[in-house]
């Protein structure tokens, strides 16, 4: 199989209108039209219906990454890939699809326990997006919506996983200092940071050897211009919320950007200017420093 792309996310939150305040005035999303008031918190970035849904939970961690196929015959073919290597998956209900705005998806875990779908045909919904805080646009399109870094312990299944049967290509690697990584115990050494691409955004999806308390390592948002992101940081200082990681420039992909910590515990990463690859056509390296500058994250806090 052949995913696209990175159609949208879930998160589960005991706070979602903690996440509406900050999707739509931090980040600058905009709240998605005409879906129903059920108590979940829609954020749309484009044409797609939404790209992020919040629903109201016992606790706040990252619910699933859902990933787009190019069709119901491909989303079939998955199907029958899936049960030939013997990975458990359960077909959404129609009422499940419709909740999602997609035509048909499959459900089912990774071998480092997180949570994904398959699904083919969204649902689009045409109007303009309006930032309300004049954000001109995300970069999306067949890009997908950015790119998700995942916890996964069992690092040598998820990357089989991911590259043998759902078609994800290696971009680069990278060992991280244990002390940098949320539940790593430092006599394990560093951990391995694997970065795929499975379209021309320089990378979809990483997978970072180790856990996380919250079921994600980061999410990435793209927008369209240096300028967008210095407003942002700019809507983080006015609203008191806290950086992650300072401004800075990635080594692998190129970004300009920084991380804030979300109502979730989890990061965003907003920036601007990824690098391109060309799938089929691109050559894995390892790289060895974080960004050319900036990016000096947090510590832990003080107790």
């Amino acid at each position: 199989m052949q995913v696209r792309g990175l159609g949208y996310i879930t998160i589960e939150s005991a706070k979602p209108e903690s996440w509406r305040e900050f999707g739509t005035q931090v980040l600058g999303a905009m709240p998605a039209p005409g879906l129903p008031d059920d108590g979940r918190v829609y954020l749309k970035l484009d044409e797609r219906a939404f790209r992020i849904m919040i629903e109201p939970g016992a606790r706040d961690r990252f619910g699933v990454a859902g990933w787009e196929l190019g069709g119901a015959g491909a989303l079939d073919a998955a199907a029958r890939e899936l049960e030939s290597a013997g990975v458990p998956y359960k077909r959404g209900t129609p009422e499940q699809a419709q909740a999602r705005r997609v035509g048909e998806l499959l459900m089912l875990d990774d071998p480092a326990g997180n949570a994904l779908e398959l699904f083919h045909t969204p649902i689009l919904e045409h109007s303009r997006f309006v930032s309300p805080v004049g954000v001109a646009g995300f970069v999306t399109g067949e890009l997908g919506m950015g790119h998700v870094v995942l916890p996964a312990a069992e690092l040598d299944a998820a990357d089989a996983f991911y590259t043998g049967l759902l078609g994800f290509r290696p971009t680069d690697v990278m060992r991280v200092d244990p002390a940098a990584v949320p539940d790593r115990d430092p006599a394990d050494g560093p951990a391995r940071l694997h970065f795929y691409h499975c379209n021309p955004r320089h990378h979809s999806l990483a997978l970072m050897e180790a856990g996380h308390p919250a079921g994600l390592v980061h999410l990435m948002l793209e927008v369209s211009s240096l300028d967008e992101v210095g407003y942002a940081l700019d809507r983080c200082a006015a609203h008191g919320v806290p950086l992650s990681a300072t401004l800075g420039r990635h080594v692998n992909d190129h970004t300009v950007s920084f991380y804030v910590q979300t109502p979730s515990g989890f990061d965003v990463e907003f920036g601007f200017g990824g690098r391109h690859v060309e799938p089929g056509n691109h050559t894995t390296t390892e790289i060895t420093a974080v960004s050319y500058w900036g990016h000096r994250f947090a510590g832990p806090p003080a107790d």
